[in-house]
Protein backbone atom coordinates (compact mmCIF):
# COMPACT_ATOMS: atom_id res chain seq x y z
CA UNK A 1 0.00 0.00 0.00
CA UNK A 2 3.01 2.26 1.31
CA UNK A 3 5.45 1.00 -1.87
CA UNK A 4 5.49 1.73 -5.27
CA UNK A 5 4.93 -1.31 -6.90
CA UNK A 6 8.27 -2.93 -8.37
CA UNK A 7 5.98 -4.73 -11.57
CA UNK A 8 6.44 -0.59 -12.68
CA UNK A 9 9.94 -0.20 -12.51
CA UNK A 10 12.08 -0.85 -15.25
CA UNK A 11 16.22 -0.89 -15.18
CA UNK A 12 16.45 2.60 -16.47
CA UNK A 13 20.26 2.66 -15.18
CA UNK A 14 21.33 -0.61 -16.96
CA UNK A 15 20.19 0.75 -20.28
CA UNK A 16 22.07 4.42 -20.13
CA UNK A 17 25.77 2.05 -18.84
CA UNK A 18 25.11 -0.08 -22.05
CA UNK A 19 24.33 3.25 -23.96
CA UNK A 20 27.67 4.64 -22.51
CA UNK A 21 29.77 1.63 -23.13
CA UNK A 22 28.71 1.48 -26.48
CA UNK A 23 29.24 4.60 -27.59
CA UNK A 24 32.72 4.61 -25.91
CA UNK A 25 33.50 1.84 -28.36
CA UNK A 26 31.67 2.85 -31.50
CA UNK A 27 32.74 6.82 -31.22
CA UNK A 28 36.27 6.10 -29.90
CA UNK A 29 38.12 7.83 -32.86
CA UNK A 30 35.95 11.05 -32.56
CA UNK A 31 36.42 11.13 -28.59
CA UNK A 32 40.38 10.81 -29.95
CA UNK A 33 40.37 13.79 -32.41
CA UNK A 34 38.39 15.91 -30.01
CA UNK A 35 41.14 14.89 -26.70
CA UNK A 36 43.80 15.98 -29.27
CA UNK A 37 41.82 18.54 -30.58
CA UNK A 38 41.66 20.23 -26.68
CA UNK A 39 44.90 18.91 -25.52
CA UNK A 40 47.24 20.68 -28.44
CA UNK A 41 46.20 24.13 -27.43
CA UNK A 42 45.98 23.16 -23.63
CA UNK A 43 49.22 22.34 -23.59
CA UNK A 44 51.39 24.97 -25.37
CA UNK A 45 49.63 28.02 -23.37
CA UNK A 46 50.26 26.33 -19.87
CA UNK A 47 53.71 26.02 -21.32
CA UNK A 48 53.96 29.47 -22.56
CA UNK A 49 52.75 30.72 -19.16
CA UNK A 50 55.49 28.36 -17.76
CA UNK A 51 58.05 29.31 -19.96
CA UNK A 52 57.74 33.23 -19.46
CA UNK A 53 59.79 34.49 -16.28
CA UNK A 54 56.72 35.30 -13.57
CA UNK A 55 57.89 39.17 -13.33
CA UNK A 56 56.95 39.24 -17.29
CA UNK A 57 53.66 37.84 -16.92
CA UNK A 58 52.68 39.92 -13.91
CA UNK A 59 53.66 42.94 -15.92
CA UNK A 60 51.70 42.11 -19.43
CA UNK A 61 48.73 40.88 -16.66
CA UNK A 62 49.23 44.66 -14.74
CA UNK A 63 49.37 46.37 -18.39
CA UNK A 64 46.58 45.06 -19.85
CA UNK A 65 44.47 45.74 -16.59
CA UNK A 66 45.77 48.95 -16.43
CA UNK A 67 44.98 49.63 -20.22
CA UNK A 68 41.29 47.66 -20.18
CA UNK A 69 40.08 48.92 -16.85
CA UNK A 70 40.40 51.14 -14.28
CA UNK A 71 43.73 51.71 -12.38
CA UNK A 72 42.65 50.10 -9.55
CA UNK A 73 42.18 47.26 -10.91
CA UNK A 74 45.94 47.54 -12.38
CA UNK A 75 46.99 47.46 -8.76
CA UNK A 76 44.67 44.67 -7.70
CA UNK A 77 45.88 42.64 -10.32
CA UNK A 78 49.50 43.28 -9.06
CA UNK A 79 49.26 43.10 -5.62
CA UNK A 80 47.08 39.87 -6.79
CA UNK A 81 49.11 38.07 -8.38
CA UNK A 82 52.83 38.93 -6.40
CA UNK A 83 50.53 37.25 -3.22
CA UNK A 84 50.29 34.38 -5.65
CA UNK A 85 53.87 34.16 -6.16
CA UNK A 86 54.58 34.80 -2.17
CA UNK A 87 52.43 31.71 -1.28
CA UNK A 88 53.90 29.46 -3.61
CA UNK A 89 50.60 29.15 -6.28
CA UNK A 90 52.42 30.62 -9.48
CA UNK A 91 52.48 27.18 -10.87
CA UNK A 92 49.31 26.16 -10.07
CA UNK A 93 47.66 29.32 -11.06
CA UNK A 94 49.35 28.97 -14.63
CA UNK A 95 47.52 25.40 -14.54
CA UNK A 96 44.65 26.88 -14.03
CA UNK A 97 44.98 29.67 -16.15
CA UNK A 98 45.73 27.42 -18.78
CA UNK A 99 42.72 25.19 -18.52
CA UNK A 100 40.16 27.97 -17.85
CA UNK A 101 41.36 30.04 -21.50
CA UNK A 102 41.08 26.63 -23.42
CA UNK A 103 37.74 25.89 -21.57
CA UNK A 104 36.48 29.97 -22.84
CA UNK A 105 37.87 29.46 -25.91
CA UNK A 106 35.75 26.14 -26.78
CA UNK A 107 32.61 27.51 -24.96
CA UNK A 108 32.96 31.04 -27.21
CA UNK A 109 33.83 29.01 -30.17
CA UNK A 110 30.73 26.60 -30.00
CA UNK A 111 28.04 29.11 -28.37
CA UNK A 112 28.01 32.11 -30.25
CA UNK A 113 27.17 30.19 -33.62
CA UNK A 114 24.82 28.20 -31.41
CA UNK A 115 23.40 31.81 -29.89
CA UNK A 116 23.38 32.97 -33.81
CA UNK A 117 21.57 30.04 -34.72
CA UNK A 118 19.36 30.25 -31.98
CA UNK A 119 18.68 34.18 -32.87
CA UNK A 120 17.82 33.40 -36.83
CA UNK A 121 15.39 30.08 -36.18
CA UNK A 122 13.05 30.30 -33.82
CA UNK A 123 12.12 26.62 -33.59
CA UNK A 124 15.78 25.69 -33.12
CA UNK A 125 15.31 28.36 -29.99
CA UNK A 126 12.71 26.15 -28.63
CA UNK A 127 14.67 22.81 -29.24
CA UNK A 128 17.57 24.24 -27.48
CA UNK A 129 15.79 26.17 -24.66
CA UNK A 130 15.36 22.77 -22.84
CA UNK A 131 18.65 21.46 -23.42
CA UNK A 132 19.95 24.73 -21.87
CA UNK A 133 17.81 24.75 -18.72
CA UNK A 134 18.97 21.35 -18.22
CA UNK A 135 22.25 22.30 -18.53
CA UNK A 136 21.92 24.97 -15.69
CA UNK A 137 19.97 23.46 -13.39
CA UNK A 138 21.88 20.02 -13.30
CA UNK A 139 24.53 19.69 -10.30
CA UNK A 140 27.78 20.20 -11.84
CA UNK A 141 29.37 17.14 -10.41
CA UNK A 142 27.36 15.16 -12.91
CA UNK A 143 28.94 16.21 -15.90
CA UNK A 144 32.59 14.84 -14.41
CA UNK A 145 30.90 11.05 -14.95
CA UNK A 146 30.34 11.36 -19.25
CA UNK A 147 33.58 13.50 -19.36
CA UNK A 148 35.45 10.56 -17.51
CA UNK A 149 34.07 7.65 -19.16
CA UNK A 150 34.68 9.32 -22.81
CA UNK A 151 37.93 11.03 -22.41
CA UNK A 152 39.52 9.27 -19.09
CA UNK A 153 41.04 11.43 -15.87
CA UNK A 154 43.02 14.56 -16.34
CA UNK A 155 43.08 18.08 -18.12
CA UNK A 156 40.82 16.86 -21.20
CA UNK A 157 37.92 15.55 -19.72
CA UNK A 158 38.27 18.85 -17.15
CA UNK A 159 38.14 21.16 -20.07
CA UNK A 160 35.44 19.13 -21.50
CA UNK A 161 33.11 19.07 -17.66
CA UNK A 162 33.75 22.87 -17.68
CA UNK A 163 32.62 23.75 -21.32
CA UNK A 164 29.08 21.75 -20.75
CA UNK A 165 28.64 23.65 -17.59
CA UNK A 166 29.85 27.01 -18.99
CA UNK A 167 28.33 27.38 -22.52
CA UNK A 168 24.98 27.93 -21.92
CA UNK A 169 25.35 31.54 -20.74
CA UNK A 170 27.33 32.62 -23.85
CA UNK A 171 24.80 30.87 -25.84
CA UNK A 172 21.50 32.47 -24.64
CA UNK A 173 22.78 35.65 -23.88
CA UNK A 174 24.06 35.79 -28.21
CA UNK A 175 20.50 34.72 -28.54
CA UNK A 176 19.01 37.37 -26.48
CA UNK A 177 21.84 40.39 -27.76
CA UNK A 178 20.99 39.76 -31.51
CA UNK A 179 17.20 39.41 -30.79
CA UNK A 180 17.36 42.98 -29.02
CA UNK A 181 18.30 44.75 -31.32
CA UNK A 182 15.68 47.26 -33.39
CA UNK A 183 13.54 45.83 -35.70
CA UNK A 184 13.89 49.49 -37.42
CA UNK A 185 18.03 49.10 -37.72
CA UNK A 186 17.17 45.90 -39.03
CA UNK A 187 15.04 46.79 -41.70
CA UNK A 188 17.26 50.13 -42.32
CA UNK A 189 19.91 47.88 -43.41
CA UNK A 190 17.59 45.69 -45.39
CA UNK A 191 16.28 48.62 -47.38
CA UNK A 192 20.38 49.69 -48.24
CA UNK A 193 20.50 46.42 -49.66
CA UNK A 194 22.61 44.57 -47.01
CA UNK A 195 22.44 40.62 -47.63
CA UNK A 196 21.84 38.34 -44.43
CA UNK A 197 25.24 37.87 -43.94
CA UNK A 198 26.05 41.71 -44.37
CA UNK A 199 22.85 42.15 -41.53
CA UNK A 200 24.50 39.78 -39.22
CA UNK A 201 28.26 40.80 -38.85
CA UNK A 202 27.90 44.59 -39.55
CA UNK A 203 24.95 45.57 -37.73
CA UNK A 204 23.56 42.97 -35.62
CA UNK A 205 26.79 41.35 -34.09
CA UNK A 206 27.91 45.08 -33.79
CA UNK A 207 25.03 46.25 -31.82
CA UNK A 208 24.56 42.95 -29.75
CA UNK A 209 28.36 43.01 -28.50
CA UNK A 210 27.61 44.29 -24.92
CA UNK A 211 25.24 41.58 -24.42
CA UNK A 212 27.01 38.67 -26.21
CA UNK A 213 30.36 40.26 -23.62
CA UNK A 214 28.16 39.86 -20.62
CA UNK A 215 27.58 36.04 -21.91
CA UNK A 216 30.94 35.74 -22.16
CA UNK A 217 31.69 37.10 -18.87
CA UNK A 218 29.42 34.58 -17.47
CA UNK A 219 30.80 31.85 -19.23
CA UNK A 220 34.27 32.84 -17.29
CA UNK A 221 32.53 33.33 -13.87
CA UNK A 222 31.47 29.60 -14.09
CA UNK A 223 34.39 28.22 -15.45
CA UNK A 224 36.24 29.37 -13.06
CA UNK A 225 33.24 27.87 -10.30
CA UNK A 226 34.03 24.44 -12.23
CA UNK A 227 37.95 24.38 -11.24
CA UNK A 228 37.70 22.63 -7.60
CA UNK A 229 35.30 20.50 -8.39
CA UNK A 230 37.35 19.72 -12.07
CA UNK A 231 40.31 18.63 -9.51
CA UNK A 232 38.67 15.36 -8.90
CA UNK A 233 38.99 13.93 -11.98
CA UNK A 234 42.85 14.50 -11.81
CA UNK A 235 42.98 18.45 -13.09
CA UNK A 236 45.97 19.95 -11.56
CA UNK A 237 45.76 23.97 -10.57
CA UNK A 238 44.06 25.53 -7.68
CA UNK A 239 41.22 23.40 -7.75
CA UNK A 240 43.40 20.05 -6.67
CA UNK A 241 45.14 21.89 -3.71
CA UNK A 242 41.95 23.29 -2.45
CA UNK A 243 40.70 19.78 -2.48
CA UNK A 244 44.05 18.14 -1.31
CA UNK A 245 43.80 20.73 1.85
CA UNK A 246 40.23 19.19 2.44
CA UNK A 247 41.09 15.64 2.30
CA UNK A 248 43.58 16.13 4.53
CA UNK A 249 42.18 18.91 6.80
CA UNK A 250 44.90 21.55 5.73
CA UNK A 251 42.54 24.25 6.46
CA UNK A 252 45.33 26.66 5.92
CA UNK A 253 46.36 24.66 2.74
CA UNK A 254 43.06 25.35 1.31
CA UNK A 255 42.02 28.54 2.30
CA UNK A 256 45.20 30.24 0.46
CA UNK A 257 44.39 28.58 -2.48
CA UNK A 258 40.62 29.13 -2.62
CA UNK A 259 41.62 32.89 -1.98
CA UNK A 260 43.92 32.62 -4.59
CA UNK A 261 40.82 31.14 -7.15
CA UNK A 262 39.19 34.12 -5.83
CA UNK A 263 41.95 36.89 -6.62
CA UNK A 264 42.35 35.30 -10.23
CA UNK A 265 38.60 35.68 -10.54
CA UNK A 266 37.83 38.93 -9.45
CA UNK A 267 41.07 40.17 -11.88
CA UNK A 268 39.18 38.43 -15.04
CA UNK A 269 35.88 39.24 -13.81
CA UNK A 270 37.06 43.41 -14.20
CA UNK A 271 39.21 42.69 -17.31
CA UNK A 272 36.37 40.78 -19.04
CA UNK A 273 33.31 43.53 -18.39
CA UNK A 274 35.72 46.69 -18.64
CA UNK A 275 36.39 45.23 -22.23
CA UNK A 276 33.00 44.76 -23.20
CA UNK A 277 32.27 48.38 -21.78
CA UNK A 278 35.28 49.95 -23.90
CA UNK A 279 33.60 48.06 -27.12
CA UNK A 280 30.98 49.66 -26.76
CA UNK A 281 32.06 52.65 -26.25
CA UNK A 282 33.68 52.70 -29.16
CA UNK A 283 30.86 52.40 -31.08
Amino acid sequence: MFNFPEIFSFPLGEWINIAVEWLTVTLAPVFNVITVAIRTPLVYIERALWWLPWWVLILAFTFVSWRVAKHWVAILTLVGFLFIGVVGLWNDTMTTIAIIVTSVFVSVLIGIPLGILAAKNDRFQSLIRPVLDGMQTMPSFVYLIPAVFFFGLGKVPAVVATFIYAVPPCIRLTNLGIRQVAAETVEAGRSFGCTETQLLFKIQLPLARPTIMAGVNQTIMMALAMVVIASMIGAAGLGLEVLRGIERLDVGRGFIAGFAIVIVAIIIDRISQAFGKSENNRK
